[in-house]
């Protein structure tokens, strides 16, 4: 009997927590800041009801209407007439492979969230290059994650992977709130606030163009869109309520957390002299200066590392929940076997990553550049036109139940438009690549 998720919040919970990663804290502000502040949060916001909304409920709808992974998802509901589904499950078996990939380099950064959590916790500062340089710690803390997410899927869907994602998302939107509450009282908040919510028209449109094509590509990228990972929780649902409306509260809670991630990074970083949009090197390089320069710098310094360590965990549990469920899906195996087995298989192939300067930049660009957009791309595809599942039935499941319906206005923008605008967004990754 396929096990289901025990409630709506439990699954609120954790398709949001798959969605809230280092992408809404580390990515996002940087990329605010480079872009005019306020002015590029008003398109993203734009970009993400146009991207993201139909995307994500694509995505549900498929696991929900097959009661599977993506794999064996596309090989059911695909249109056996025109496509043979055999051709549908193996697309399927490729875009679900990101999963993979995707773990192993994110695990690695999870373990240096968890170390620097730990530093803090001590009392102990860790340079980022002298950490990066450190093979053998880096390794150690990226096998603990690994074994703690593996650990919470073999406990079971309910028992495991609903009940800790719970514990763990109501425990990072409170540590956020408090870190926002601090950062308000920081003595350049108010010009924090100013450079962050007030929209600079002009430094938009000193880069529209690449401004434009950030603001679409962190509206794709933010909730993980386009390797079949919501496809799993979808297929742990009943059809007791619309997945527009369930879409629609998965985005808001991960939209929250981005923007308050502004409104603890924006007023710290110009209260201390750090520049906003440092670039990647914000979160292990540039906080961590803010840290030491601010009172209780410490507590302050462990409270957002935490904050960090959960917003990964619960990717991670979630990503490593779509690998067992979709393997489990496959095989007919049990879950006591897979968990294990793809807990120490990824810890080995997150290895190189560890070991190697290079891979991880790599493997991140395979993901965000390739993967995810040509998963969603084909996902968009698959519900859109009658070669797939069409648009009928896709509708269909994805207004079954109480709440919010797809509107049939939709079907050209989804069949036509919003394909465009994916290939856009794949085009410019390479090229910016």
């Amino acid at each position: 009997m396929r096990e289901k998720i025990g409630s709506r919040l439990g699954f609120l919970m954790l398709a949001a927590g798959c969605a809230v990663g280092l992408g809404n804290v580390w990515r996002f502000p940087f990329v605010v800041g480079q872009n005019g502040g306020a002015a590029f949060v008003i398109i993203y916001l734009a970009f993400l009801v146009l991207f993201g909304l139909p995307l994500l409920v694509a995505e549900l709808a498929v696991g929900r209407g097959a009661k599977k992974g993506i794999a064996g998802a596309m090989g059911a509901l695909g249109n056996a007439a025109k496509v043979p589904r055999s051709v549908w499950r193996t697309i399927g078996f490729v875009i679900f492979a990101g999963n993979f990939v995707l773990m192993i380099y994110y695990t690695d950064v999870a373990g240096w969230l968890v170390k620097y959590t730990g530093d803090y916790l001590v009392g102990r500062t860790t340079a980022f290059p002298d950490l990066l340089a450190d093979k053998a710690t880096c390794a150690r803390y990226m096998a603990l994650t690994v074994a703690v997410a593996a650990a919470i899927c073999f406990a079971g869907v309910v028992k495991g992977v609903e009940r800790i994602t719970k514990l763990l998302m109501l425990s990072l939107l409170a540590l956020l709130g408090v870190l926002a509450a601090k950062a308000l009282t920081l003595p350049a908040a108010a010009e924090g606030l100013r450079f962050y919510l007030y929209p600079d028209w002009g430094r938009f449109a000193a880069n529209a163009g690449r401004a434009v094509m950030e603001a679409m590509g962190q509206a794709f990228f933010t909730l993980s869109i386009g390797v079949g990972c919501m496809t799993i929780f979808g297929s742990y649902i009943q059809r007791e309520r619309s997945l527009v409306t369930e879409a629609i509260w998965i985005i808001l809670i991960d939209t929250a957390v981005a923007f308050l991630a502004g409104l603890v990074i924006f007023p710290a970083c110009l209260s201390y002299g750090v520049e906003p949009s440092s670039g990647p090197g914000l979160i292990f390089i540039a906080l961590p200066e803010v840290f030491a320069r601010m009172p209780s710098g410490r507590v302050w310094g462990f409270c957002f590392f935490l904050f960090l360590a959960f917003a990964a965990l619960t990717t991670i549990i979630a990503v490593f929940e779509c690998i067992i469920g979709g393997l489990m899906d496959e095989s007919r195996g049990r879950r006591r076997v897979i968990a294990p087995l793809v807990g120490a298989a990824v810890a080995l192939a997150s290895l190189p990553c560890v070991l190697w300067d290079g891979v991880l930049d790599g493997e991140d660009f395979a993901v965000s550049q390739l993967w995810l957009p040509l998963g969603a791309l084909v996902i968009c595809l698959f519900v859109a036109w009658d070669f797939g599942w069409g648009w009928r039935r896709f509708r269909e499941e994805a207004s079954a139940g109480r709440g919010l319906a797809l509107p049939d206005a939709l079907r050209a923008y989804m069949t036509f438009v919003l394909p465009v605008l994916i290939l856009a967004v794949l085009i410019w990754g390479l090229v910016a690549k």
